[in-house]
């Protein structure tokens, strides 16, 4: 999956906030999420991050 920073993408599950949509920060071996309902920052494995994602909703690899 192409991720790249400023990325936002809608995750399979919700937050406990009840947003699902994330702006990606950093990528690399681990990913860095901001929640876009409550601003709460998640480092995530790279892998387990590409799993979660349902979709690119924009960002440079949404085109």
């Amino acid at each position: 999956m192409d991720l790249k920073v400023g990325d936002l993408i809608q995750s399979k599950k919700k937050h406990p906030c009840g947003s699902d949509r994330w702006e990606i920060l950093r990528v690399g071996m681990d990913v860095r999420l901001r929640c876009q309902g409550c601003g709460r920052l998640v480092l995530l494995p790279r892998r387990k991050a590409e799993k979660s994602i349902k979709q690119i909703l924009s960002g440079p690899a949404a085109n």
